[in-house]
C-alpha cells in the first residue's frame, strides 16, 4: 500500500453535514492505517481566508468525493466552483471524482451524472434501511480507487512481450487508454449535456427566425418553450403549457413529474417587457415562487423556495441558459424530496413491516379467541363472495393494506369518518379492532411510520386541485404495491389508466352513442359498467359529462362498478363519491360500487356477497340492462413462476366461453394465449349486453390483433358487433427491441397496447372494422397528446381493414402465391403417425416436425458444467420423488396440489405438468444417459438433463434425437415457429434445441431429416416422397433427399423470400417455391450445404484475425465475467485484460431474432446468479480456459461467411427465378 496518505476531499452543502461526519466517521480506520487524510471546509483555522484553503485542498486532493443531494445542486459554490474545478482535475488525471448519492435527487444530469456513484447502483444513502451497511459500500468502494491509485504509482513501464501481445489499430488503443488510467470511473460529457447544448442550439436558430418579423412574446415564446420543454423530457417532468391553477392563476407553463406533483413553473414576458415590474404583479397576484422561472428573451430570474436567486441570467450567452436551465431541473422542494425520499424508503419497508404485522395476526390467531371468531367469520365472507379458493394467506394480506394504508385515506382525502362510511372498510374494521383487543397496540406500532405518512402528507397538501391528488394516491398505491403485493400486481396486472386515455375513451363513447344511437352518456336508462375499476377513473370521468340536473338519477340508477382489490377499490369509493359531492353539493354514498370479481358475478352464483349492503348492489348491478362496457380490465397469461403458488383464477363459465367461441374456432395449435384474463373480459363484455345493441370500450393488450392464436376470437368479435374501432397504441417490446416499455408504452409494460371500441347495432347490416396505428418510435408522451389532440374517435384517420377468410385483419403485404408453394409441413402431416391419413396423400415436404423441448426450469436442468449439473439434479429428483411420497402418504387429507408441495426455490421449482406428473405417482429417475448436449442459444451449447418428467415438454424430441448416437448423423432445420414476436430466422443443429432458442416470444420448430424409435433404431427419412417426386420431376432422377434438405436450408437464407413473404411467414410455417431451372436449383443446393456446413461445425471454424490489445496494468486472464461490446460497436471487451476488435459490420448483419451471432454469443457467456435459488451459471470451462475468447473469433468468421454466401445467392438467384412459373400444390406433378 501506499506509504503516504493520499487526500479526500468532501465537497458538500451544509444541509448535509451530519451525513458527512457519519461518512467521515466510517473512513476512521482508512485515517488510522495512514491510508487517506481527509478534508472539509469546517478543518478551516480561524483566521484563514477560506477560499484560498478551499482552493488549496481541492487542488492537492487525489480523491474528490461529491456528496450528492438536492442541496448539494442547489449550492451555488458548489456547483460553480467546487464541482468545476474537480472536474477539471478529474480530466487531466490528476484527481479521481466520486460521488457519493446522500439523497434522491436527479442528480444524472448533472456534469457527472455519467460517472460510476456509490452505494451500489446509486441507491441514496437515505433509502437503505441499514445506514451503517450504505457507508460501510461506500468505503469499499473508495478502498478500490485508492488500490488504484497505489498500483498506478507502483507500475513500471514493460516491454511488449511475446507472443499474445498484439498491435491493434489507432482507433483501438485509443478507446482503450481513454479509460485505462482511471477504470469505472467515466469522465465523458453527459448525454443530458449534450443534448441541452444542442437544444439551445435550436433555441437560438428559432430566434434567429423571428428577427425583423416579430418582437412579441406570443411569438417570441415558442423558442423558449421548446428548449424547456425538452430539458424537462430528459428528467421525465412534462411541461404543461397555459394551464389553469386555483384561484384562477395561468401561468404560461407548469412542469410536473411522474406522480403528478408541480415542479415548476414558467412564465414568459415580451422582450421590451420590464421583468422586474412584471414579476411585482404576478407576486401580487398571489403567483406559486417555489421553482419559478421569470423571463423575457433577454434575462431571466429565477425563483426558488419563494426567494430570488441573487443573479440574473443572460439569454444571449449560451452558458447563461445552460446555468438557467440546469439550476431550474435539479431543483427539488424540501416536501417533495422528503416525499420521494420517504416513498422510496416507504417502499423498502413495507415487506419488513407487512412481516411484522402477519407475525401478529398469526399469534393472535392462535391466543385471541376473540380475534379467532373475527377472522373466521370474515373468511368465510371473502370465500362466499369473491373467491371460493381465498387463502388465508390472501385474507390476512387484505388486514395489512388496511392497517397500513387506512391513515392515508382519512388524511389526504381529508374524511376522517372513512372507515365508517365504507361499507367494506367498516367491516375490515371490525376484524381489526378484535385483533387490537388483547395486547398488539396499533398505535404503537404504527408509530414508526410517522414520518413516512407525514413526508407523504406534507406533499400532498401542496396538491389543490382533487384530480391531482387523486393521481397522486393512485401513483403513492402502485408503489405501494411494488413492494408489499408483488404477487398480487402480477395476477391483476396493477396498472393505471393515464387521464388522457381514460378523457379519450369516454368522449369516444358519447360520440358513439351519438352517432349510432341518438342517445348520450347522460341520457336516463343508458347504465354503463366499469368491470374493473381500479381507482374509479372512468366513472369519475363519466359523472363529468353529465348535466348537473340528470347527475342525480344516473348516479343512483345507472352508473356499476367493480373492484377485486380492497384497496383500489377504497380509493374508487372515495374519488367517486367526492365528485358527485363536487358536482352536487351534497354527500352521497355511491351505491354503484361492488366489492367484487366480475368474472365470479357472471359464474350466475347467487352467494351473499360480503356484507347485506354489498350484496344488495350486486343484485342491482346483475338486474341492470348494461348497454355501455368501458375500463381497463387487467391482462396477463398466467404466474411468472409456479413456485409463485399466484396462478390467474379459474372462471368455469367464463373458461368454458371462451373455449367453445374463441378456442373451438381457432386453426392454431397453440392457443395458451386466449387464457389472458383480458379475453376473458372481452368473452365476458360480449355476453353481458346480451342480445341488446350497445358499446365495449376497453384498452387491453393488443394482442389479438394480429396473433395466429386469436383467429377464432377475431372471427367471433365480427360476429358480435356491427363496427369495431381499434387504435394500436404499439409498445410491444418483444416486436421491437429498439424501444423501451419504460418510455414508449403507455402503461409501462413489456407488451402492446391498444383500445378497442366494439359496437353493435342490429340496424347496421354492413360489418367493419377501421384501424390506426401510431407510429412505432413515439413515447408515451407523444401518444397522449395524440390521444388529447383528437379527443375522440371521430378525428382519428381510420383504415378500413379487409379481414380474410382465415380471420386475418391484417392482410397487408401478405403475399397470394406463397400459399401456392410447397408446404414445409402441416398438423395433417403429422397424422400420418397415428394412422389416421394415409403417407400417399400427404402433400408436404416433411412429414413431421416438433417444436424444441421447453424445460420450464433452465436453472435446474442445464448447465455449462457437466458436473455442476448432476450435482442440481441429484437435489432435484430427490426433492421431487420426495413430495411425491408425501403426496401418496397424505391419506384423508384433501388439500389440493398447490397448497400441499413445498415452495422452497433452493430446492424445487414447480410447474403444471410437474404437479400433474406428482399426482400420477410419475418419478423421476437419474440416468447418465440422459444428460446430453444441447443447443440453448444461437451458438451456445450447454448440458441438458433430458427428461419427460423434469423437462415440462419433451414434444417430438425423443423420436428425433433419442440417443447420442443418433446427434451424429440427423441433422434438422430449425425455424421461427408462426405467431412468434421475433424476426424469422432458420438455424441447422444436430443438438437438442430449445424451444425458445432466440429467446422469450418465439419458438422454435424442428424439421429433421430423420426420425426414429424412441430407443434409437428405426431409423427413417423425413422428407416425403410426395416432395422428392416433385423436385426430380422437375430437376432430374439425380435429386436426393439431402439435395432437397439442403435446398430448404438455402431458400430460407435467402434475403428476397424473407422481405417478400415476411407477414405469410408470421403466420404460417414456410411455403418453399420451386426455381425454374436445374441451374438454378444446383446453385441454390450448393450454397445451402455450404450454409449448413459451417452452422453445425461452427467450433471448428478458423479465428477470424481480430487484434487483441492487453491491459499490462492487469494480470492477463481468459475468465470471463461479463463481455460487452464498445459504445460504437467496433470491440468486444473480454474481460479487464482483454480487447478483441475491430469488429467487421458482417457480424452485425447475421442475425437470428432480434441479435446477432456475435450478441448471443456476449449474452450467454457470462457469470451469473438466479436472485431466487442461488444457482449460480459459469461458462468459464476448466478444461478448455481459452474456449470463450477463441468461440468469438470463429462466431465473427462464421458471421463473415454466412453474409458472404447470402450475399451470393442473392446475387445467383433472384425473386424472378421463382415467381413467374410457380408450381401450384394443388397442380403438382402426380406420381
Amino acid at each position: 500500500m501506499t506509504t503516504q496518505p493520499i487526500e479526500i476531499f468532501y465537497s458538500y452543502a451544509h444541509e448535509d453535514e451530519d451525513l458527512q461526519k457519519q461518512l467521515d466517521e466510517h473512513l476512521s480506520s482508512l485515517k488510522q492505517q495512514k491510508l487517506i487524510s481527509g478534508w472539509y471546509d469546517r478543518d478551516i483555522s480561524a483566521g484563514a481566508l477560506w477560499s484560498e484553503e478551499i482552493q488549496r485542498h481541492l487542488h492537492s486532493a487525489r480523491i474528490i468525493l461529491f456528496l450528492v443531494s438536492s442541496s448539494f445542486l442547489a449550492s451555488k459554490y458548489c456547483y460553480e466552483v467546487e464541482v468545476q474545478e474537480a472536474l477539471k482535475r478529474h480530466e487531466a488525471g490528476e484527481a479521481v471524482v466520486i460521488p457519493v448519492i446522500l439523497r434522491s435527487c436527479y442528480w444524472q444530469v448533472a456534469p457527472f451524472g455519467q460517472f460510476q456513484a456509490l452505494p451500489k447502483n446509486a441507491k441514496p444513502v437515505t433509502l437503505w434501511s441499514n445506514r451503517d451497511a450504505a457507508f460501510t459500500d461506500v468505503v469499499k468502494g473508495i478502498v478500490k480507487v485508492i488500490n488504484e491509485i497505489d498500483s498506478q504509482k507502483k507500475t513500471l513501464p514493460t516491454q511488449q512481450n511475446g507472443k499474445r501481445k498484439r498491435r491493434m489499430g489507432e482507433v483501438l488503443e485509443e478507446e482503450y487508454e481513454s479509460t485505462a488510467a482511471m477504470p469505472e470511473i467515466p469522465h465523458t460529457p453527459t448525454a443530458f449535456n449534450n443534448t441541452l447544448k444542442k437544444a439551445i442550439e435550436r433555441y437560438y436558430k428559432e430566434l434567429k427566425e423571428y428577427e425583423g418579423k416579430a418582437d412579441y412574446e406570443l411569438a417570441l415564446r415558442s423558442a423558449f418553450q421548446n428548449l424547456l420543454a425538452e430539458a424537462c423530457r430528459l428528467v421525465k417532468w412534462t411541461l404543461i403549457p397555459e394551464q389553469t391553477l386555483e384561484g384562477g392563476i395561468r401561468p404560461d407553463g407548469v412542469v410536473r413529474d411522474a406522480f403528478e406533483l408541480r415542479r415548476g413553473y414558467w412564465e414568459a414576458k415580451g422582450p421590451k417587457s420590464d421583468l422586474d415590474k412584471e414579476i411585482a404583479k404576478k407576486i401580487a397576484d398571489n403567483y406559486p415562487l417555489m421553482n419559478t422561472l421569470f423571463e423575457n428573451t433577454r434575462v431571466a430570474v429565477l425563483y426558488q423556495s419563494k426567494k430570488r436567486l441573487p443573479y440574473e441570467y443572460d439569454l444571449t450567452k449560451p452558458n447563461d441558459v445552460s446555468d438557467l436551465i440546469k439550476q431550474f431541473v435539479t431543483y427539488t422542494e424540501p416536501d417533495i424530496a422528503n416525499f420521494e425520499t420517504a416513498v422510496g424508503e416507504f417502499k423498502q419497508r413495507i415487506p419488513e413491516l407487512a412481516k411484522a404485522l402477519l407475525d401478529s395476526i398469526e399469534k393472535e390467531q392462535k391466543q385471541n379467541k376473540k380475534f379467532i371468531t373475527a377472522f373466521d367469520t370474515f373468511t368465510e365472507l371473502c370465500r362466499t363472495s369473491l373467491d371460493p379458493k381465498i387463502s388465508d394467506n390472501t385474507i390476512k394480506e387484505m388486514l395489512v393494506q388496511h392497517l397500513l394504508t387506512e391513515r392515508l385515506f382519512r388524511t389526504i382525502f381529508g374524511n376522517a369518518d372513512f372507515v365508517n362510511r365504507n361499507v367494506i372498510a367498516a367491516e375490515i374494521e371490525r376484524v381489526i379492532q378484535a385483533l387490537t383487543s388483547r395486547s398488539f397496540d396499533r398505535q404503537e406500532f404504527l408509530k414508526s411510520l410517522d414520518r413516512f405518512y407525514v413526508a407523504i402528507e406534507s406533499a400532498a397538501k401542496g396538491i389543490e386541485s382533487w384530480s391531482e391528488r387523486q393521481h397522486f394516491l393512485n401513483t403513492v398505491y402502485e408503489r405501494f404495491f411494488q413492494g408489499f403485493s408483488v404477487k398480487q400486481a402480477d395476477t391483476l396486472g396493477i396498472v393505471y389508466t393515464p387521464q388522457e386515455i381514460v378523457d379519450f375513451m369516454c368522449a369516444s363513447v358519447e360520440e358513439v352513442l351519438q352517432r349510432e344511437f341518438g342517445t348520450s352518456i347522460a341520457e336516463p336508462g343508458v347504465q354503463i359498467l366499469d368491470p374493473a375499476t381500479g381507482t374509479g377513473s372512468f366513472i369519475v370521468n363519466l359523472l363529468h359529462r353529465i348535466p348537473r340536473h340528470q347527475l342525480k338519477h344516473k348516479y343512483r340508477h345507472d352508473l356499476f362498478c367493480n373492484e377485486v382489490t380492497l384497496l383500489p377499490y377504497y380509493i374508487a369509493s372515495l374519488n367517486i363519491e367526492h365528485e358527485y359531492f363536487e358536482r352536487v353539493g351534497e354527500y352521497e354514498p355511491f351505491e354503484g360500487i361492488c366489492f367484487a370479481d366480475t368474472l365470479e358475478l357472471a359464474e350466475g352464483q347467487q352467494l351473499p356477497l360480503f356484507v347485506e349492503e354489498n350484496t344488495e348492489r350486486v343484485q342491482r348491478e346483475k338486474d341492470a340492462q348494461i348497454m355501455v362496457v368501458i375500463g381497463n380490465p387487467p391482462y396477463n397469461v398466467g404466474q411468472k413462476s409456479e413456485n409463485d403458488n399466484n396462478k390467474n383464477r379459474k372462471y368455469p363459465l367464463t373458461d368454458a366461453r371462451v373455449s367453445e367461441t374463441y378456442a373451438k374456432d381457432s386453426k392454431a395449435s397453440n392457443k395458451i394465449a386466449l387464457s389472458d384474463v383480458y379475453v376473458k373480459f372481452f368473452r365476458w363484455a360480449s355476453d353481458r349486453l346480451g342480445n341488446r345493441d350497445g358499446v365495449v370500450c376497453m384498452i387491453t393488450n393488443n394482442s389479438f390483433i394480429d396473433q395466429v392464436a386469436f383467429d377464432g376470437m377475431r372471427m367471433h368479435l365480427q360476429k358480435d358487433f356491427t363496427t369495431i374501432y381499434h387504435i394500436d397504441l404499439h409498445g410491444n417490446v418483444r416486436k421491437n427491441p429498439k424501444i423501451s416499455g419504460t418510455t414508449h408504452n403507455v402503461f409501462g409494460i413489456q407488451v402492446g397496447v391498444g383500445v378497442t371500441i366494439a359496437v353493435r347495432n342490429a340496424k347496421q347490416l354492413k360489418k367493419v372494422i377501421y384501424y390506426n396505428r401510431v407510429p412505432d418510435f413515439w413515447r408515451k408522451a407523444e401518444k397522449l397528446a395524440f390521444l388529447k389532440e383528437k379527443g375522440n374517435i371521430s378525428a382519428i384517420e381510420w383504415l378500413e381493414l379487409q379481414p380474410n377468410e382465415r380471420h386475418i385483419w391484417m392482410t397487408e403485404g401478405l403475399r397470394p402465391e406463397f400459399s401456392t408453394y410447397f408446404p414445409m409441413g402441416s398438423k395433417e402431416a403429422r397424422l400420418v403417425k397415428s394412422g389416421t391419413i394415409a403417407e400417399s396423400n400427404v402433400k408436404t415436404i416433411f412429414k413431421t416436425y416438433s417444436l424444441g423441448p421447453r424445460t420450464n426450469r433452465d436453472d435446474w436442468v442445464r448447465d455449462f458444467n457437466r458436473e455442476a449439473l448432476t450435482r442440481k439434479v441429484f437435489r432435484l429428483v430427490d426433492t421431487y420423488n420426495g413430495e411425491v411420497d408425501r403426496w401418496h402418504r397424505r391419506g384423508s387429507n384433501n388439500t389440493g396440489v398447490d397448497d400441499f408441495v413445498i415452495y422452497d426455490d433452493k430446492r424445487i421449482k414447480w410447474s403444471r405438468d410437474l404437479k400433474l406428473d406428482l399426482q400420477r405417482g410419475s418419478y423421476s429417475q437419474y440416468n447418465e444417459e440422459k444428460i446430453r448436449r444441447s443447443l440453448y442459444r444461437p451458438f451456445c451449447k450447454q448440458y441438458l438433463f433430458f427428461d419427460r418428467v423434469l423437462n415440462e415438454e419433451v414434444y417430438q424430441f425423443p423420436q428425433i434425437l433419442p440417443t447420442s448416437t443418433t446427434e451424429q448423423e440427423n441433422i434438422f432445420i430449425g425455424l421461427t415457429d408462426l405467431g412468434s414476436e421475433k424476426p424469422f430466422m432458420v438455424m441447422a443443429s444436430n443438438l437438442i434445441t430449445d424451444v425458445h432458442l432466440v429467446g422469450a416470444g418465439c419458438g422454435t420448430q424442428c424439421f429433421p431429416f430423420y426420425t426414429y424409435s424412441e430407443d434409437g433404431s428405426n431409423r427413417r427419412e423425413n422428407i416425403t416422397n410426395w416432395a422428392l417426386n416433385q423436385f426430380q420431376a422437375r430437376y432430374g432422377n439425380q435429386v436426393t433427399k439431402w439435395d432437397i434438405f439442403h435446398y430448404v436450408y438455402s431458400l430460407l437464407h435467402h434475403s428476397q423470400y424473407r422481405e417478400r413473404y415476411v407477414e405469410n411467414l408470421k403466420r404460417d410455417l414456410p411455403h418453399i417455391p420451386l426455381v425454374h431451372t436445374p441451374e438454378t436449383f444446383q446453385s441454390v443446393v450448393n450454397i445451402g450445404k455450404q450454409l449448413m456446413d459451417i452452422h453445425l461445425n461452427y467450433e471448428t471454424a478458423k479465428e477470424y484475425r481480430l487484434t487483441w490489445l492487453e491491459n499490462e496494468n492487469v494480470p492477463f486472464s481468459w475468465r470471463v465475467e461479463k463481455m460487452r461490446l464498445s459504445t460504437d460497436k467496433r470491440v468486444v471487451v473480454v474481460n479487464e485484460s482483454l480487447r478483441l476488435g475491430p469488429l467487421p459490420q458482417e457480424c452485425f448483419d447475421y442475425r437470428l431474432g432480434n441479435r446477432s451471432a456475435l450478441e448471443w454469443v456476449i449474452d450467454q457467456y457470462q457469470v451469473s446468479k438466479d436472485s431466487r435459488n442461488g444457482i449460480e451459471s459459469d461458462p468459464n470451462r476448466l478444461d478448455n480456459e481459452e474456449y470463450i475468447v477463441r468461440l468469438v473469433c470463429k462466431v465473427v468468421q462464421v458471421s463473415v461467411e454466412t453474409v458472404q454466401l447470402v450475399n451470393e445467392l442473392a446475387q445467383k438467384v433472384t425473386v424472378e427465378d421463382w415467381t413467374e412459373e410457380s408450381v401450384n400444390v394443388s397442380e403438382a406433378t402426380e406420381v
